[in-house]
């Protein structure tokens, strides 16, 4: 089977190489999973729900793919560092990791509770922090790595009503120019990528849940449409891969020009009347 994701790099490019990725049996979890897969990985996908990781495992069945999957809650300190000990102990190491844990949904600021802005943090900032920490002890030893942590353009532009997404991604982005600069030494190279809207049933549910909201944001994008899921994978899968071997600290912008709306002065396809 053709996986798009994988498309763009060397087949076996990840070939007997270990790689965690929380969050990875749906969405762009799914896409980045199914994509170092079929590069040759042998991938460990965990999230809170086993729902999650069925279709991704009788995918790997058919296709003849090295692939495992557990429940792991990333708020639970002890449960990331048992599992990941784990990983490496049976696998012999962890080549990957992947930070893709993420809870969302919109809010005003005002109505936000704080349960629901802890319940965001711990997973996506804590869970990161987590999961890195007790990844990067084992990468230090084994003499090196690479992490990937998928954030999100409000992490520096702001938006309404995801107060608790926006300043967790925003650490997470610090996080990983932090870890960059530290473990550089160490031969571990942390990247990030900030995907703009894509086609996802969960964005879909929580930041675009009607037609005229989608319609709404499609138009504000340059490239007028939404991105595709492995299009933003592909870029995930490139800053670990060798490729991107002298590239870390860096977070990776995939969102058709959004971001850069804000300094149009003329109307999506308009064009300036020339001075006479």
């Amino acid at each position: 089977m053709s996986v798009p994701a994988a498309a763009w790099l060397p087949a076996g490019t990840f070939k007997d190489q270990v790689v965690l990725i929380t969050g990875g049996g749906t969405g762009l979890g799914l896409s980045l999973s199914r994509g170092f897969a079929a590069l040759g990985a042998k991938v460990v996908v965990a999230s809170r729900s086993r729902e999650h990781h069925a279709p991704f495992l009788e995918e790997a069945a058919r296709e003849g793919w090295t692939v495992e999957a557990h429940e792991l809650d990333v708020r639970e300190d002890a449960q990331v560092r048992e599992r990941i000990d784990d990983i490496v102990q049976r696998h012999g190491r962890l080549h990957h990791l992947v930070n893709n844990a993420a809870g969302n949904f919109v809010c005003p600021t005002e109505r936000l509770s704080i349960n629901a802005w802890r319940a965001v943090l711990g997973i996506v900032l804590d869970g990161t922090f987590s999961c890195s920490k007790y990844a990067g002890r084992h990468m230090i030893a084994a003499g090196g790595g690479t992490m990937l942590n998928v954030v999100a353009t409000y992490a520096w532009t702001g938006m309404p009503g995801v107060a608790h997404s926006a300043s967790a991604k925003a650490g997470v982005l610090a996080l990983t120019k932090t870890l960059a600069a530290e473990w550089a030494e160490h031969g571990i190279r942390v990247n990030a990528i900030a995907p703009g809207p894509f086609h996802s049933d969960g964005a879909k549910q929580n930041l675009w849940p009607d037609e005229e909201t989608e319609e709404r944001i499609r138009r504000a994008v340059p490239l007028g449409r939404f991105a595709e899921r492995d299009e933003v994978a592909a870029y995930g899968l490139h800053l670990c891969s060798p490729a991107s071997d002298y590239v870390t600290g860096e977070c990776i912008t995939l969102d058709g020009g959004l971001t850069l709306a804000a300094g149009r002065m003329f109307p999506h396809g308009a064009r300036r009347r020339e001075r006479e």
